[in-house]
């Protein structure tokens, strides 16, 4: 389904241990899973959320993609269309506009039917010194990421309430949402507030029949988002250094888990936030795991000096 693979974005710089962890680039659930289903996805032009059209749509799912771009936006949705044989809408829409979320919604219901999927995956992000942020530029991060979110949730999530009809909902965010995160300050406290969305209407809409979910993705060589947060592809190595995997992670593994979580086989599964990171997070937290670089040599001589060591 993709243009290119694996080789070129990680084969140079994949650590050893990466040869225990191959990524499979097939499409995991049977053929036809969401076979009469729509599904709505932002930011659906590019990247990640490209990748998950694509595998829905290959298992039948109708899909409608919005986003500011609508030539990206149309593009894509030719392209996904020739592949899968099922139809693709493109329809603009600013997440960061309530009332062109209202409008889109609308055109969305129009085109194709309330969605049983919803993926919120628009999303905007630079790296920056804190203190060198204007209010626009914690505005604009905060109305993309937490508010157009907040945005399409409501007023998906209205509509569906008012047709007595379930749904799926999914969130993209990042594995630093839960940590936080220096130097990324408005997109983190802003993808906080998403998680933390997602999980009171867990709560609060089940009885609605909807479901909301969560993946935080570590680092997945995009173009959008490296071009951004490493543009001189300088931080590259050192990611993959501190992933237990050895290895970035792939559109069409993320893809994989994004289309478990929305199917049906996911059903009992709400409230949810999956850490999708190749062991990221649990490394960068663990006090100790710097410790890695000790040789068997070097292990060798503290191991004698402990037993040397008389009481405490």
């Amino acid at each position: 389904f993709f243009s290119y693979g694996t080789k070129i974005l990680y084969q140079s710089m994949e650590a050893s241990q990466s040869k225990f962890f191959p990524p499979l680039q097939k499409v995991m659930l049977p053929p036809n899973s969401f076979q009469g289903k729509v599904a709505f996805i932002t930011g659906g032009g590019t990247g990640l959320g490209k990748a998950m059209t694509t595998f829905l749509s290959s298992l039948g799912a109708q899909c409608v993609i919005a986003s500011r771009k609508i030539d990206v936006l149309k593009a894509t949705a030719e392209q996904i269309s020739s592949q899968t044989g099922n139809k693709v809408h493109a329809l603009q829409c600013d997440v960061r506009d309530p009332d062109m979320v209202h409008k889109t919604v609308l055109e969305l219901i129009k085109v194709a039917g309330l969605p049983d999927i919803v993926i919120n995956n628009a999303a905007g992000n630079f790296i920056s010194p804190t203190e060198r942020l204007s209010p626009n530029a914690w505005k604009t991060i905060t109305d993309i990421v937490l508010n157009g979110t907040a945005y399409v949730t409501l007023e998906i999530g209205k509509q569906l309430i008012k047709a007595q009809k379930g749904a799926a909902f999914l969130a993209i965010t990042t594995i630093y949402a839960e940590t936080g995160s220096g130097f990324v300050v408005p997109s983190a406290s802003s993808k906080a507030g998403v998680e933390a969305m997602n999980k009171s209407l867990a709560a609060e809409w089940g009885k609605y029949g909807m479901r909301f979910n969560v993946i935080q993705p570590g680092p997945i060589k995009t173009k959008g988002a490296f071009s951004r947060l490493d543009p001189a592809g300088t931080f590259e190595k050192e990611m993959i250094d501190r992933i237990p995997c050895g290895r970035l992670g792939t559109m069409e593994e993320l893809a994989n888990l994004a289309v478990f979580l929305c199917s049906d086989y996911a059903s009992w599964i709400n409230g949810a936030t999956i850490r999708f990171d190749g062991g990221e997070e649990v490394f960068i937290s663990g006090e100790f795991n710097s410790l890695r670089k000790i040789t068997k040599e070097e292990w060798d001589t503290i191991e004698g000096l402990i037993r040397k060591t008389k009481g405490s």
